[in-house]
């Protein structure tokens, strides 16, 4: 456990809802500290690298430069993020959304894969949160979600059952009415339909085991092109 979450307060203030890019940028920073802490801080061109990913984000995004550097601006007032000095000068961003949060470990886990993907079934979501912090199985993802629910930080979206729905709570007051909408008259799956979702709930992890993967070699490729964008700006400013 790093010194950032050991210093997490035990009764966090309920924290104000951000907008789509914010929220994109926050999941990021949080991601790529755990992922890839040698490339991290993020430099911008590593932010909207990541921000524009096309592998576990949703919605897919094409955000310029400029747009994530007006949000980090905001981001900063709030306490979200911060700009430090980098290697050659570069820029760089640091998160202090577990501040922010109030969690740490899993639940910060299970919120930054909300953060990155929106609204997701407790079966996706364990798969999921997995990568960043070991959940063994649903029973133990439901005990964090009530705590997250008890902090006010996640919503369900359709009734308990099979193929619940949870959705992070850090919308805009329009985002969450509509997405709240979309789900209106859903209901949970019958234990008739329970072999038909196991099966579908295994496809899912064996898609998202794939998905990783390619994560995973994207990274290593933008941390290739990163390292050599960093040379050259050193180069030049010899």
């Amino acid at each position: 456990m790093d010194s950032q979450e050991s210093a997490e307060k035990a009764a966090p203030v309920q924290p104000k809802p951000l907008n789509k890019i914010q929220r994109r940028i926050l999941g990021v920073l949080i991601e790529k500290a755990r992922t890839t802490p040698d490339a991290y801080p993020l430099s911008l061109a590593g932010l909207v690298a990541g921000a524009n990913q096309k592998s576990n984000r949703s919605p897919l995004m094409n955000l310029s430069p400029e747009q994530i550097e007006d949000e980090l601006i905001e981001m900063r007032t709030l306490g979200l993020a911060a700009e430090i000095q980098g290697s050659g000068r570069v820029s760089r961003y640091r998160h202090f959304g577990y501040d922010y949060m109030g969690v740490k470990g899993s639940e910060a886990a299970v919120m930054t894969e909300l953060l990155l993907r929106g609204e997701q079934t407790a079966g996706d979501l364990r798969v999921r949160a997995s990568r960043f912090d070991q959940i063994p199985d649903l029973p133990a993802l439901n005990e964090i979600l009530r705590s997250l629910m008890a902090k006010g930080l996640v919503i369900s979206l359709t009734p308990p059952g099979r193929g619940q729905v949870f959705s992070h709570n850090l919308y805009q007051p329009e985002e969450l009415t509509k997405l709240k909408n979309k789900f209106v008259g859903a209901t949970g799956d019958s234990d008739e339909n329970a072999d038909e979702n196991e099966s579908t709930s295994t496809a899912r992890s064996s898609r998202s085991g794939g998905e990783v993967a390619a994560l995973q070699a994207e990274v290593e490729e933008l941390r290739g092109l990163l390292a050599a964008l960093e040379e050259r700006v050193t180069r030049l400013e010899s």
